[in-house]
This record gives C-alpha cells, structure tokens and sequence, in this order.
C-alpha cells in the first residue's frame, strides 16, 4: 500500500512523465494546478512532497525544481531522498504531554519555545515516559546510566534537580517531573 503522495504543481509535462512510471515507483502522483486546490489537497493528506517550480512560504514539505533538462533515473532519486529525509524527521519527534522531544536536535520543544537538552537528559526524559508508575532511582540507574545496582551515588538525583530547573526556568513548568514517593515520574 502507497502512502506517500508527490504533488506536482503547474508542471504538465513533468505530470505526465511520472505518471507513465508510476507503477514502478513507491509514491502516487497527484497533479494540481491552482494554489486553492493544492491547499485544499494538502490538507487531506498525511504524507506529501510538492514539486513546484517555485518555492511557497506558507508550505511545507516543498522540492523546488525548476532546472531541465535531467534525467528521470535523478529525479526520482531525488524525490526518493526527499521521503526519506522526512520520514527520518519524523520518526525522530517524540511527544509527551504538551511538549516535543526532537532527537535530531536534541531538544525539548512547546509551541515555539525550544530547549537543548543532553543526551542523558533526552534518556531520562523517554524512560520515566514510558512508565505509567513512578520510576525509582536504582532503575534510573540501571536503565539509563548503566550502573551496577550497589554502586553508591547521587547521580541520578542531581540530574533530575538540573533537568526540572533548566524546564522550570525555560517553559515555566513545574510539574513536568514530579517527585514520587518511589522516584521521579513523567507528569
């Protein structure tokens, strides 16, 4: 089954090219040829790249392409790659609560506020989110610094206090991590 959907906007030629490969390509082609259509089609669809010979500001997901001639065999690498690249992007957005963890960037995001988190902090964030219950110290420590259970630490504690002070302080929320009686827990 085809999910993806490469829109070709006001290029018939191109259209007509594509379509006569289309079953041999892992994408379906729409073609649009006015700006009101390609919004109201862009809209019902999940997973889309336009190609268009000139760039829109208020889209998304656009591949400008407006140089020939090229080979068709470029193209469609290029259109491949272009997929690829955004479901990559994709697949490296996770949400929890009203906030966005990009693990490309390594950032915490909520609406247009971002903030750089460490990798250890990125871990510790998507552990104790995939818990229902309060996750404790000592699985903290197995799980996300890798530490033998009868080693004496702090660790993971200050880690904590630093992470909940750099989210206070960024988006103003305190009970994004909450302290449990039995450890920490994604709020």
């Amino acid at each position: 089954m085809i999910n993806s959907n490469l829109v070709i906007y006001k290029q018939r030629i191109l259209f007509k090219i594509l379509a006569e490969l289309e079953q041999d390509l892992n994408f379906k082609i729409i073609e649009i040829n006015n700006e009101k259509s390609l919004e109201q089609e862009i809209q019902k669809l999940n997973d889309y790249i336009i190609i268009t010979n000139k760039k829109f500001f208020n889209l998304s997901h656009q591949l400008v392409f407006n140089q020939y001639p090229v080979k068709i065999s470029k193209l469609v690498e290029k259109i491949n790659v272009e997929f690829m690249k955004k479901n990559f992007e994709k697949q490296s957005q996770i949400t929890i609560n009203n906030y966005t963890i990009d693990l490309n960037a390594r950032e915490l995001h909520s609406n247009t506020t971002k903030l750089k988190l460490t990798e250890k902090e990125i871990n510790t964030i998507i552990y104790m989110s995939k818990s229902k219950n309060s996750v404790s110290i000592d699985d903290l420590e197995k799980n996300v610094w890798k530490y033998q259970p009868d080693i004496e630490t702090h660790t993971v504690e200050t880690h904590i206090y630093r992470l909940r002070k750099k989210i206070l302080k960024t988006f103003k929320d305190e009970n994004f991590i909450l302290s449990k009686k039995n450890g920490y827990q994604i709020n």
